[in-house]
């Protein structure tokens, strides 16, 4: 095992183990590093490693301190690596989003609020009658967000957020290609609110499915 592998590793444990917890400050670095049997380079090098992945937060003139391990918090470092996917990849990440966000719709159906629901029907209905491509997608990433948001798990909504970035080139692609494309979206959105604002989590399940699957689908014949 790397030195600075090593060390990362050691610091997890201390996490992990509860003898830190979110907001504890680590000791300091020469104390650490003797404690841990580490160089101080090593223990730099996992510490710099630790913050990038927000598990520390590294504050100038006051110390080094584990965050708040929220799961939005942690996973942002997934939206990080998500960028750097490939072309051929996105069919992966469709399939993906396919298995997550029906999940997520019918538990919006169970825990939104009324009021949650009601700032999901505006945002449909404030669309207008002829959008461009781009309000388009950019309305119906803010519909799916709203409602991974609405189902009331953190590390669901998180995961559901990254995953949308590299699906998004293919959304646009539909609308400017695919007959009806964005009357379809439209109809399906508007399914999916009603069986959440009727509370049939399955309903809602079954059109987020059609939703998603209608995109991959396109997209497999496409290329």
């Amino acid at each position: 095992m790397a030195l600075t592998d090593e060390a990362i590793h050691k610091i997890k444990e201390m996490i992990v183990s509860g003898e830190l917890r979110p907001g504890d400050r680590l000791p300091k670095e020469a104390d650490l590093a003797d404690r841990l049997g580490l160089s101080r380079n090593s223990l730099r090098e996992a510490v710099k490693a630790l913050s990038v992945i927000r598990v520390l937060d590294v504050r100038q003139g006051d110390g080094t301190y584990v965050t708040s391990l929220d799961p939005g918090l942690l996973l942002d470092a997934m939206s990080f690596v998500v960028d750097f996917h490939r072309d051929d990849t996105v069919l992966q990440f469709l399939e993906v989003r396919r298995i997550l966000e029906p999940a997520a719709a019918a538990m919006a159906a169970q825990r939104m609020t009324e009021q949650e629901i009601a700032t999901l029907r505006t945002l449909l209905d404030g669309l207008g009658g002829e959008p461009t491509i781009d309000a388009l997608v950019a309305n119906d990433l803010e519909f799916h967000r709203q409602i991974a948001a609405g189902a009331g798990n953190d590390v669901l909504c998180s995961l559901i957020d990254s995953l949308s970035g590299p699906t998004t080139r293919a959304r646009i692609w539909r609308g400017l290609t695919q007959e009806s494309a964005v009357a379809r979206t439209r109809e399906q959105h508007a399914a999916i609110l009603d069986a959440i604002a009727a509370r049939q989590p399955e309903l809602a399940r079954s059109w987020a499915t059609v939703h998603v699957a209608g995109v991959e689908d396109w997209l497999r014949r496409a290329l």
